[in-house]
């Protein structure tokens, strides 16, 4: 299993979204490297939810539940979704401010690529962000 992080404006889709749903289409990707990434990801990976804009901040999880596919709605192979669902809500939301305040976070992408939307998280990172989150496990 691997760890990613998915971005996402939450006035366009957020988590409460997704937990209402209780699974969607994770669409809209359209950078080369977001792409590539969203390529690798792979059922029963997690995915932290992170909001952008005003909130920037992690704020929960979810599974993943399908290969990679071309988008259905667009002429554009290159063009891929995944289908994921809702997990949890994080007890308590990670901000970036709290991230790069840690100066172990230095390699993440989130702090070096920071208009990437589809990320690997390494397992220390993922680990560190739900000791912040009040979170149990590992596994999310």
């Amino acid at each position: 299993m691997n760890y990613w992080l998915l971005k996402t404006e939450p006035s366009d889709y957020s988590y409460g979204d997704l937990e209402r749903d209780r699974h969607t289409v994770w669409d809209g990707v359209k950078n080369n490297l977001a792409l590539k990434n969203l390529r690798q990801i792979q059922p029963g990976d997690l995915a932290l939810i992170y909001h952008t804009g005003k909130e920037r901040r992690a704020v929960g999880i979810a599974k993943i539940t399908s290969p990679p596919y071309p988008d259905p709605k667009l002429d554009d192979p290159k063009r891929t979704v995944v289908d994921l669902e809702s997990v949890r809500p994080l007890k308590h939301p990670v901000s970036l401010a709290q991230i790069k305040a840690d100066q172990n976070f230095d390699r993440f992408d989130l702090v070096r690529l920071p208009r990437l939307s589809v990320m690997s998280v390494d397992p220390v990172y993922w680990q560190r962000i739900l000791e912040w989150a009040g979170e149990p496990g590992e596994n999310g």
